[in-house]
């Protein structure tokens, strides 16, 4: 019944016009904002639905995987825009808090109502 519905995934923030600016503007992202709601729009036509939640909790794990071909690029970019990856204890990151060696080189990082965000190396999956 449901194969080919456009399906999509969401998650919540404490303050969505602070959301909008920093995946919008920071991260240089498309979004939208339609009825008290933020769209994060994926080039390959997927969307990610964020909405404010007064008593949010950060989640605890990935909200948010974003491709980049380039890593090392890609965490320099977000050092420029001040956005921190996260280092966590036992984990094998490098110096600038890329894990490499386990899968793909990844690292982590929070939005603003504190959600953990990632970039992740995967060419295939980036739009450039």
């Amino acid at each position: 019944m449901f194969r080919h519905s456009a399906v999509f995934s969401g998650f919540s923030v404490h303050d969505l016009d602070v959301a909008h600016h920093f995946y919008g503007e920071v991260l240089g992202l498309d979004v939208t904002e339609t009825n008290g709601l933020l769209w994060i729009h994926a080039p390959n036509g997927g969307r990610v639905v964020v909405y404010p939640k007064d008593d949010h909790q950060p989640a605890a794990y990935t909200t948010l995987n974003i491709p980049v071909t380039d890593i090392d690029a890609a965490v320099a970019y977000l050092d420029e825009k001040g956005v921190e990856l996260i280092r966590y204890e036992g984990y094998p990151q490098d110096g600038n808090g890329v894990m490499r060696g386990f899968g793909p080189p990844i690292g982590w990082f929070h939005d603003p109502s504190g959600n953990v965000v990632s970039v992740i190396e995967l060419p295939e999956w980036s739009a450039g």
